[in-house]
């Protein structure tokens, strides 16, 4: 059984999709993603980047043109930002992440060992590990990718009731395009997300969940007159 990666993402216009090629498993690209960033051209930095940012091994670090990092932002290389993303104060951005154009790393937001593809927006608190987001993804405010279990044990991922064990201790989640998360939503490890799904605040996701779903509360909180 593979998982089709037009499933969750259009790779057509990404301009690392070579990255993808031979995978049978989408997550199969984190494991890839080392080696692929070592086999750029890397420790190119362009557009516009305040001298108050942390810039840790720039000879492994490139950022395209057009890109702003504010101050106070903490960039760790291995690492490639994409043409006209914006990285900004307070954001962390822990090594081997690699992004498309157009995206948005925002203040408090850390990353570590993540794809993003174009148009992605990580804009407040959230945590990125070991996860692909596709284009157009908008995680909201406080949005967590839980990436380890508890037990510690190998993740296991679902798809179509059936059970695939990925061998792999940290695995966030895998986001297709335009999927938008509401505030404060915390996937778990290994959860697989398609397409436009749009997701209401607070909740906990796991597992397998559709492309064009809605994923809401059972109930909303019942408000009640006081009563002395």
């Amino acid at each position: 059984m593979s998982f089709p990666l037009s499933y969750f993402f259009d790779l057509s216009r990404f301009s690392h999709q070579t990255l993808f090629q031979g995978t049978t498993y989408p997550w199969e690209a984190l494991l890839l993603l080392e080696k692929y960033l070592s086999s750029q051209v890397l420790g190119r930095q362009q557009g516009t980047i305040s001298p108050s940012a942390y810039l840790t091994h720039p000879e492994l670090i490139t950022i395209g043109q057009g890109s702003i990092v504010e101050p106070g932002a903490y960039i760790s290389g291995p690492c490639i930002i994409g043409n006209h993303c914006v990285i900004r104060h307070g954001a962390y951005i822990r090594g081997n992440v690699l992004t498309g154009d157009g995206c948005i790393i925002g203040h408090d937001s850390e990353v570590k060992n993540a794809i993003f593809l174009d148009n992605v927006h990580a804009a407040h608190f959230a945590y990125v590990g070991d996860s692909i987001l596709g284009n157009s993804v908008n995680l909201g405010a406080g949005t967590k990718c839980a990436n380890l279990k508890l037990d510690r044990k190998t993740i296991k991922c679902f798809f179509e009731s059936k059970k695939i064990d990925t061998g792999m201790t940290k695995l966030g989640a895998i986001i297709g395009d335009r999927t938008q998360l509401g505030c404060n939503v915390v996937t778990n490890p290994g959860s697989l997300l398609g397409q436009d799904v749009f997701s209401h605040p607070c909740l906990n996701l796991e597992g397998f969940i559709p492309s064009n779903s809605l994923v809401r509360a059972p109930a909303k909180p019942i408000i009640q007159k006081k009563t002395s």
